[in-house]
């Protein structure tokens, strides 16, 4: 199993999101809204008390966990339709899981996801 984390710009959250329902298998997703910044972005310099609020770039952070199987797919799907281009598309970091339970029936494993 996989556990695929992307940030990508708030403004491709739904054309990504309307791929990855396109893919057979893919049981969900998690979408959270963050702000970081990057090599190139708000971190640079440290800031003023004023401007600590305000230097860090919105992204969207979306979770995905999934099958092997389709693991590229996702990636793949995310990576096509996030992109713009320019600087600042975002990242896709991809981790293995271990285990997976759900909490409900009590399954384990590839099943639960």
């Amino acid at each position: 199993m996989k556990h695929i984390i992307a940030y990508i710009k708030p403004h491709k959250l739904s054309i990504v999101t309307m791929a990855l329902h396109e893919i057979k298998g893919l049981s969900g997703m998690t979408i959270l809204d963050v702000r970081g910044c990057g090599r190139g972005g708000a971190c640079e310099e440290p800031p003023s008390v004023e401007e600590e609020l305000y230097d860090f770039v919105k992204h969207i952070k979306i979770e995905v966990f999934c099958l092997d199987s389709i693991a590229e797919e996702v990636v793949s799907v995310i990576q096509t339709n996030a992109h713009t281009g320019l600087k600042g598309d975002g990242k896709i970091y991809i981790t293995e899981v271990s285990d997976a339970i759900r909490i409900s029936s009590g399954e384990r494993g590839e099943v639960a996801v």
